[in-house]
């Protein structure tokens, strides 16, 4: 279990922009993929946006060309920058972190998350 920390998280006016932040202290991001989920009210949790080892991203499809997710393995932070928000995007946003491992032929792959922080609310207000 990665104890991570989320951050950032506020209310933010329709079209307005805010960056989530998630470290954790005592380990290095450069041995896991890491993810940003979201649970809205009333709905399932979903994935926003995930980032493998390889800096390889992907994005639910309500968000691509909107949010962003970096990693830097320097200062070991995990960022969601989120463009142009929507009141749809109001919900708590989770960060996630699975173990990074190597397949047979040498391609990244990602384990599935085991570890979540407690969350941060963001508000969207139309």
């Amino acid at each position: 279990q990665v104890p991570l920390v989320e951050s950032g998280g506020r209310s933010v006016q329709a079209g307005g922009s805010l960056r989530l932040s998630c470290t954790a202290s005592g380990y290095t991001f450069t041995d896991y993929c890491m993810a940003w989920e979201r649970q809205i009210s009333g709905k399932e949790r979903e994935t926003v946006a995930h980032i493998g080892s390889d800096g390889q991203t992907s994005y639910l499809d309500s968000v691509k060309g909107r949010f962003t997710i970096t990693k830097d393995n320097a200062d070991n932070h995990v960022y969601l920058q989120m463009d142009s928000v929507k009141p749809d995007d109001t919900g708590m946003y989770y960060c996630a972190a699975g173990r990074a491992v190597q397949a047979p032929d040498g391609t990244p792959n990602c384990l599935p998350a085991t570890s979540w922080g407690q969350g941060t609310q963001v508000t969207v207000s139309s």
